[in-house]
């Protein structure tokens, strides 16, 4: 039997007999076959000693269940790792940070709770998912929709918690920012609720989130300072129509105006969808629908000559592929916008982005979309990605399988994505610094990185910033995954050199990256230790999630 570090056998039997005593002995796991359920699937150590295993796991079907599970663990000193479904795969999957942790698994917990579609806000459970909440709202015809990531198999709050983002207006895609109450188990298996709900008999926990008092709901993000049970969230409500057009820049130099008209008229409200930038040019980037292509097709198919001119440009910039553009019509950028509301408004906010890009990208031309109004049928025909409706879907696992755009055998994929500033500048340096670092650095040399070349543009995510995404595959030979591993660590570090952090990292990878948030001698961390020591003594609740230990396990300096 594998135990939790410094648990004898007996002493962890009696701890499973205890846990089965509350959820039943069906849903206490502990063989091996079921073990290889809580292993991250896309993990880089497979194989190795090195790679995070649980000891056991158990599947409580309420929030009372999960208070007996952590008093238990409390009194017997085991620790916990909690996941919602356990489906960010790229991001650590289901595995715990801290080898030997019994991972509480909260898939049971799956009821929704309520939806409104007059206030527009669901409260649920970790165990719901995109497709379940997605189903029951199609079931019931409400008028709302959701924000849902590119694989809708996960929670909405494992994603919301772990700093998720989706492909809808912009006040909706942020998942966490867009949550409104939770309810928590602490490591005393107290329950607490914040905001609107810590008041009994409330009416508006999913509608008020500051509640009395300080907001705590942040400290429960990417931590390990509670197991959250239920979350609520403010949904988008379904729009009269929605479009997609599409603006293009002639010129190398259009990047500047094109970023800056992005920015206008997203945070003006005008164009509220993903601003999707591609470069037709360089045969780079583009909205989401195209990638998924290119997983299943390949590239788009070049001719020899404007291949050759791509590869000699340089920062994806030379003057005879921009003179190749202009003769041809091929634009250096574009980027794809999405509209929402009544159609009288969807068509005025087309006019306006026209006119406010024309002033500021000379030589601008536009492609506009066709008006749609539903939903299910746009993305059934294709006509939209289709989570920029709220419809949730598998495609984008196409990445890295063995298809067309890859015809190599691939286990998975890790990201690697830092934040960089939203400017031209920002891109520009971006992709100067991490081509240089695959040319220059040792262990960055000879290994695939998805999306780096020939010119990377960012992800539009978040409002205000950019997500520099890039991938790495993972494969059979772990000489290669080591040599991963190493290169993943270098852009960590290259990236930090530059002030760009990541937002999000797989596990393996969480000590680096808050080291990286060393402002006066990592005091951000020493906070998170302080919080983590007070309300949670014992440190049995998710050590070492996102670089957060509890004193027994912290390294001595």
């Amino acid at each position: 039997m594998r135990t939790p570090p410094g648990i004898s056998p007996s002493d962890f039997s009696a701890a499973l007999a205890e846990f089965a005593g509350v959820v039943g002995k069906d849903w206490v796991f502990s063989s091996e076959e079921d073990l290889d359920l809580y292993r991250d699937a896309y993990s880089p150590l497979r194989g190795t000693d090195e790679d995070r295993m649980a000891s056991a796991a158990v599947a409580p079907s309420s929030a009372e269940e999960v208070q007996e599970v952590v008093r238990i663990a409390n009194r017997r000193s085991i620790p916990l790792y909690a996941i919602s479904t356990g489906r960010n795969l790229g991001y650590g999957g289901s595995a715990p940070a801290y080898s030997g942790s019994v991972v509480v698994d909260l898939k049971r917990m799956n009821r929704i709770i309520e939806v409104s579609d007059s206030n527009y806000h669901a409260i649920v459970e970790p165990g719901v998912s995109y497709f379940d909440l997605y189903n029951y709202i199609q079931e019931k015809g409400l008028k709302v929709w959701l924000d849902v990531p590119d694989p809708g198999w996960g929670s909405l709050v494992g994603n919301a918690l772990d700093h998720g983002v989706g492909h809808t207006a912009s006040r909706f895609r942020n998942h966490f920012d867009a949550h409104c109450g939770m309810e928590v188990v602490l490591a005393n298996g107290e329950i607490m609720r914040t905001g609107m709900g810590a008041m009994p008999g409330s009416k508006t926990w999913a509608q008020y989130k500051n509640g009395f008092g300080p907001i705590i709901d942040g400290i429960f993000s990417q931590s390990n300072f509670g197991i959250v049970t239920k979350m609520g969230f403010w949904l988008m409500p379904e729009p009269e129509a929605f479009m997609t057009c599409v603006v293009e820049a002639p010129r190398y130099d259009d990047l500047h105006g094109l970023v800056e008209t992005i920015k206008y008229v997203e945070n003006l409200g005008i164009a509220p969808g993903p601003p999707e930038m591609s470069s037709p040019l360089l045969a780079a980037g583009g909205d989401t629908k195209t990638l998924v292509d290119v997983f299943f097709n390949g590239p788009p198919k070049l001719d020899k000559h404007h291949g050759d001119l791509i590869a000699g440009a340089r920062l994806g910039y030379s003057k005879a592929l921009e003179d190749f553009g202009l003769e041809n019509k091929i634009p250096y950028w574009t980027v794809t916008l999405t509209f929402y509301g009544p159609k009288k408004v969807v068509a005025a906010q087309w006019e306006a982005v026209q006119d406010i890009a024309s002033a500021r990208i000379k030589g601008a031309t536009f492609r506009s979309g066709e008006i749609l109004t539903d939903a299910k049928d746009a993305s059934d025909k294709q006509l939209i990605y289709p989570q920029n409706v709220g419809v949730p879907n598998l495609e984008f696992f196409a990445f890295g399988t063995r298809a067309g755009g890859n015809p190599q055998t691939a286990n998975g994929h890790m990201w690697f994505s830092p934040v960089i500033p939203q400017s031209a500048d920002g891109i520009l340096e971006a992709n100067r610094v991490f081509e240089e670092a695959q040319r220059t650095i040792p262990v960055l040399k000879n290994l695939p990185i998805f999306n780096l070349r020939p010119f990377s543009l960012p992800s539009p995510f978040y409002e205000r910033s950019f997500l520099f995404i890039l991938g790495f595959p993972i494969v059979d030979d772990p000489d290669v995954n080591k040599a991963v591993i190493a290169a993943f660590r270098e852009l960590i570090r290259v990236g930090a050199e530059h002030g760009w952090g990541e937002y999000r990292t797989p596990t393996i990878f969480q000590d680096q990256v808050m080291e990286t948030y060393s402002f006066n001698d990592n005091v951000l961390r020493r906070f998170h230790e302080s919080v983590k020591d007070a309300v949670d003594p014992k440190g049995i609740l998710s050590p070492g999630r996102y670089g957060i230990w509890p004193s027994h396990l912290r390294k001595k300096s």
